[in-house]
């Protein structure tokens, strides 16, 4: 076999110049690079909203004016390349979005693989049917066709604070639920479980209890038990969740808050309500004015009871729900206590973490805090401060990243769930 050996080869006329014949085989040696082939540049740089490609074509691509819509070959053969630039560094401002055009990407037919990095050049080659285009050259060479997975979450928010003596108790935090066939508070439905995408970060808020009255008086604000905090999760791709905190218990003849859950109304008032989805209304007081028993705050399984008519005992809280998201079933989001005048009963704190008798709301429970009597003494005492909420995410093992902020507490294996529990607030990438 002879051997030829030139550093440039023209032909000899025109400007074609062909290698072999039909049926030819062309060799390029072990670990040699056939430089300035298999991709012509096109010299039209591409300006409009979408442009269909061909295989192996370089393209510039300009989106100063409006993000580009860019059509990927139909029927390529395996080695194809398709090369795109940011010519005018606009990607971060206007995107590139591919369609594929009946072909895979990356193993995946969705979702559409958008490039919107400021000054990126994609490099990418078609593998075969399997697995389609694959990215050879694109910043970290990322995964842009990331498969969503589902989560399912119980979101709690603070609970509110009481009012002192025969006021009414603090609601519950609003309580939702996508776990299993659980429902959500106010007798909801459950929820849809959020569709987390890979690499996202979702932001976790855990609501704070609202403070109960510092005041023993009349209809000052610091008489007023004080609203809990919303909590929520929330992130790129999904609708905000957020469950409202729940509402203060009313003093005297004021109303009870609204909130996720309604505050109990006080002696004499109305009850404040509750939050579709979420809670249910506080209990109603005495109609008989100061002196008589205050509504107790409303849960996430019951409205707050009532206290009527010339009762001086206060309304019981409103029960909370169970959930099993954890894998035991735990009940959160109960009503605070209502309060009583002298020689009055205080009601019942609701289950799952309501205040009793000037009580606090459980920590991360959500519940309302309870309202109080007058001590022996004649004096009222300590209204209770809501709980502070509660976040629970729950996704597949196999697909939990293991990157947290916030130090949620993290259990692996319950029934083949990664179940992460955040009383503070932090975020988790999925």
């Amino acid at each position: 076999m002879s051997k030829l050996e030139v550093d440039t080869i023209a032909p000899q006329s025109g400007t074609t110049l062909t290698l072999g014949e039909s049926g030819d085989t062309i060799s390029v040696g072990s670990g040699a690079t056939l430089q300035g082939a298999g991709v012509s540049w096109q010299s039209t740089i591409v300006t409009g909203a979408t442009h269909t490609a061909s295989a192996n074509q370089g393209l510039w691509i300009d989106t100063t004016s409006n993000a580009c819509n860019l059509t990927l070959p139909g029927s390529p053969s395996a080695g194809d390349q398709l090369i795109f630039a940011d010519v005018k560094r606009q990607w971060g401002n206007n995107a590139v979005t591919l369609t594929l055009n009946g072909s895979k990407y990356q193993g995946q037919t969705s979702p559409a693989p958008v490039y919107d990095t400021e000054g990126e050049t994609v490099h990418i080659v078609y593998s075969g049917a399997t697995t389609g285009w694959v990215p050879i050259n694109d910043g970290a060479v990322r995964n842009e066709t990331a498969q969503v997975y589902s989560a399912q979450y119980l979101v709690i928010a603070g609970g509110g604070g009481s009012a002192m003596v025969y006021g009414g108790g603090g609601g519950a935090g609003g309580y939702r639920n996508s776990f299993g066939s659980e429902t959500s508070g106010r007798g909801s439905s459950t929820e849809t479980a959020l569709s987390l995408t890979p690499g996202e970060q979702y932001t976790i808020t855990i609501g704070g209890g609202g403070s109960g009255a510092t005041n023993y008086g009349g209809s000052a604000p610091g008489d007023q038990g004080i609203t809990g905090d919303d909590s929520s999760i929330s992130g790129s791709g999904i609708t905000t969740v957020t469950s409202a905190g729940g509402g203060g218990g009313a003093k005297n003849v004021n109303n009870g808050k609204n909130g996720g859950c309604g505050g109990g109304a006080g002696s004499g008032g109305v009850k404040g309500a509750g939050t579709t989805n979420q809670g249910y209304d506080g209990g109603d007081s005495s109609t008989n004015g100061n002196g008589y028993g205050a509504g107790g705050g409303g849960g996430a399984g019951a409205a707050g009871g009532n206290s009527l008519g010339n009762s001086t005992t206060g309304g019981d809280g409103g029960a909370g729900l169970s959930s099993s998201i954890t894998g035991s079933a735990v009940t959160r989001g109960g009503g605070g206590s209502g309060g009583a005048p002298g020689g009055g009963t205080v009601g019942s704190g609701g289950s799952g973490g309501g205040g009793t008798n000037g009580g606090s709301g459980t920590a991360n429970t959500g519940g309302g805090g309870g309202a109080s009597k007058v001590s022996s003494g004649g004096i009222g005492v300590a209204a209770g401060n809501g709980g502070s909420g509660v976040v629970i995410l729950s996704v597949p093992d196999a697909k939990y990243s293991g990157t947290t902020t916030g130090s949620p507490t993290v259990a692996t294996g319950v029934s083949g769930q990664t179940v992460m529990t955040f009383t503070g607030s932090g975020s988790y990438t999925a």
